[in-house]
């Protein structure tokens, strides 16, 4: 197959380079133009169009911002395939983001594994094919934030097991009596790692968050399931009790 050309839209000069620099020997996904403001980007899409297949475009950019490109791109026709890249999580942005038509949101700080992953398979649809998940995208969201304000660090592997785990047993909550069986070796396949690893990073992420977290959203989210005052949770309930939260909460939205 033919390499898929990427537009790269984004102020962060270093962030792009690096995603340039990770797909500089990939067989099948090259970045071919880079733009770092909204205004250079919207002059790229206009006047490269044969020169690329795929765009990742941040928000909040100088000069135009990435709302504008999207609403250019809308307002002059130019249907391109668009994955908008970005720390600005308001779900109303989210949203609106959507409206325009693009294929994914990816929330910044992401894993370069996981922007392959959505540029391999949005490039496979034959049409140019809506695959944003707004409830997918609300859930990373919700569970970014909890685990921010639970003081757990978003440069530690435990980090990315636990979001990885928490959504994984909110799609198959059968998992729920196969922690260790099902959900471990599922988070330890997709971050090339071993069970033990992902179980001994997790633990870690928990004990960072019992001394630096936030105590009342402990007590809210953990009250019932643990005695706070004497120990913290087993990562078992850590995964399962968010898990459980979140489901409540997307009760009225989830399928």
């Amino acid at each position: 197959m033919e390499k898929i050309k990427i537009l790269m839209i984004d102020d962060n000069e270093s962030l792009c380079n690096m995603v340039k620099e990770y797909f500089s020997s990939h067989a099948n996904i090259e970045v071919v133009l880079t733009a770092f403001n909204g205004e250079e980007g919207l002059d790229m899409i206009q006047n490269k169009k044969d020169e690329y297949d795929l765009i990742i475009l941040d928000l909040i950019m100088p000069k135009k911002d990435g709302l504008y490109v999207l609403e250019e791109m809308q307002k002059k026709g130019i249907d391109k395939k668009v994955i908008v890249s970005t720390s600005f999580n308001e779900e109303e942005t989210i949203r609106k983001v959507s409206g325009f038509g693009v294929s994914y949101f990816i929330l910044k700080p992401f894993e370069l594994s996981d922007l392959e992953k959505r540029v391999l398979e949005i490039s496979s649809k034959k049409e140019n094919g809506k695959v944003i998940d707004l409830l997918h995208n609300d859930l990373q969201i919700c569970i970014t934030k909890i685990l921010h304000e639970l003081g757990i660090p978003s440069h530690i592997k435990g980090y990315q097991y636990i979001r990885e785990g928490i959504i994984l047993l909110y799609q198959n909550p059968e998992m729920v009596g196969a922690i260790t069986k099902e959900l471990y070796p599922e988070i330890s396949n997709k971050f090339d790692t071993t069970v033990s690893r992902v179980e001994r990073a997790i633990r870690h992420a928990i004990e960072v968050s019992w001394n630096r977290g936030n105590w009342e959203l402990m007590e809210e989210i953990f009250g019932h399931s643990v005695d706070i005052d004497k120990a913290k949770p087993t990562n078992s309930e850590f995964i399962v009790t968010i898990s459980d939260k979140l489901r409540l909460e997307f009760h009225a939205t989830a399928k």
